[in-house]
């Protein structure tokens, strides 16, 4: 078998104007939400429920998408922006070290799956339709499409990198992670940053010391795309979609055992518990395996769905 192995060092996004840039990763999220958006579409069509509930929907699943994906990430990986740089927790921007435009960053996949529970909740108290479990058995299958993208966002931007992946056929050196901006400017002695990681890539010396890291992104993505397949099937070919909280707890026992295994090649964000038997990740992705598993075999509904 041969190896396939290569460097990454994409350009992440566009300039727009002074440190304004349209971030690849930030379109992973578009994409994300505007397919989910198609998908709940088709399955309210399928159902005859009345469209007019999928704006609301979808902007409730945003808010709480993002508001839960970055307070999960600070408070999962990284509390010392409370007391650093308290305004970058809700603003596109960063103010240490000078005021930047930085997009969606820093987002915890375990806070995103909470935050929408909790806006799905907020959702049905207002739109009482059908139940938040009914709701949630659908609304899980565009979540999983929309998790293939945001992965392959992280690979966009060299984020949530593998470990060392050794003598193993696939690997990749991410120039952009080993080397900082700082870095890269500082060695190659040029000012525009995408130019000096241009250099590195040419400089054999340079890029001999990254190291090929296994592609965790894109194996978790990849898997993703099966978990979506598995949901549909479910949803369209069986009679569990109207088992009230199958889909959902299927789905939370497909992606966070996805998450768990993945875990394994993945270097550990919260590096102070990079010790650990499990990382920070593997330990939050278990309750909701366990959540998952009880409503696939033993959550019963007390009411009639209406």
């Amino acid at each position: 078998m041969h190896a396939l192995k290569f460097d990454w060092n994409p350009v992440t996004g566009i300039d727009i104007v002074g440190n304004f840039k349209l971030h690849f990763y930030s379109l992973m999220w578009v994409i994300a939400f505007i397919l989910g958006w198609y998908i709940m579409k088709r399955i309210y069509t399928k159902e005859k429920m009345n469209l007019e509930y999928l704006d609301p929907m979808f902007i409730y699943v945003v808010l709480s998408t993002m508001l839960g994906a970055r307070l999960g990430h600070v408070l999962f990986y990284q509390s010392e922006l409370i007391s650093q740089d308290f305004f970058s927790i809700f603003l596109p921007f960063k103010f240490k070290g000078g005021f930047e435009f930085t997009g969606f960053q820093g987002l915890a996949s375990h806070g995103a799956a909470i935050g929408v529970i909790i806006g799905m909740y907020l959702y049905r108290r207002k739109y009482k339709y059908k139940s938040l479990l009914w709701i949630l058995d659908r609304l899980v299958i565009p979540v999983a499409s929309g998790a293939v993208f945001v992965r392959i966002g992280n690979f966009i931007n060299s984020e949530i990198i593998g470990k060392g992946s050794g003598d193993f056929p696939l690997g990749v050196r991410f120039i952009q992670d080993h080397y900082n901006e700082y870095e890269a400017v500082r060695r190659t002695g040029i000012k525009n940053v995408q130019d000096a990681y241009n250099a590195i890539a040419n400089n054999p010396e340079l890029l001999e010391a990254v190291p090929y890291r296994h592609p965790s992104q894109l194996y978790e993505s990849f898997c993703y795309i099966f978990v979506f397949i598995i949901l549909w099937y479910f949803y369209s070919k069986t009679p569990k979609r109207d088992r009230t909280g199958f889909l959902f707890g299927l789905f939370l026992v497909l992606l966070w055992t996805v998450r768990f295994f993945v875990e394994f090649v993945k270097e550990p964000q919260n590096s102070e518990r990079a010790d650990w038997i499990l990382n920070t990740g593997q330990w939050l992705s278990i309750p909701l395996i366990l959540v998952g598993l009880y409503f696939m075999f033993k959550y019963k509904p007390k009411t009639p769905v209406r």
